[in-house]
């Protein structure tokens, strides 16, 4: 069974959003246990987690960076946005940072399932401070992804870990976890 461009857009874009709800779930728990964090589920389609009080935006960035290696998870990209736009309009900007990463493994399986998957990677997490001067992590929720892809048992088994991984990644960002 094939499904339209259009339906599978919509799956797809559900399953990302499934696999960011379940993130907030199992995943946060364990992490919490040492620091409690907020994740706000955002019109469901997004994830939005406050830094900790204490927690400054470079030592969130350290933190997920070291992470990240530690889940043997690559930071393929990293884009300061407001860097850029201070540059093209010469004003100071409130920051925000999009790093990119990617476990090329899963994502080359998905790939072969569909290429259409490649529109959502490699996974971003930003990190984007507000009208406040506080910091936030911002990523996009993958659990309605992950359950309307219908993928076969071992890859959705891959994409769930993926989903844990980066929820590991912005939690220890949020709570400063170096």
């Amino acid at each position: 069974m094939t499904l339209s461009a259009r339906h599978f857009s919509l799956a797809l874009q559900a399953t990302m959003l499934a696999l960011f709800a379940l993130l907030a779930g199992p995943a946060l728990s364990a992490e919490a246990a040492k620091k409690p964090s907020v994740v706000y589920v955002v019109g469901q389609g997004i994830l939005e987690m406050p830094l900790a009080e204490g927690v400054s935006m470079d030592d969130a960035v350290d933190s997920m960076k070291l992470r990240a290696n530690q889940l043997n998870f690559k930071l393929v990209a990293e884009l300061p946005l407001s860097k850029q736009v201070e540059a093209m309009t010469g004003k100071p900007q409130r920051r925000m940072t999009i790093y990119q990463f990617c476990d090329a493994l899963t994502a080359q399986k998905l790939l072969d399932l569909n290429p259409a998957f490649a529109a959502f990677l490699p996974c971003r997490v930003a990190l984007v401070e507000d009208d406040q001067g506080k910091g936030r992590i911002i990523m996009l929720n993958m659990d309605n992804m992950i359950k309307a892809a219908n993928l076969p048992p071992d890859i959705q088994r891959k994409a769930e870990e993926v989903r844990d991984n980066l929820l590991s990644i912005m939690t220890a960002g949020a709570n400063g976890e170096l």
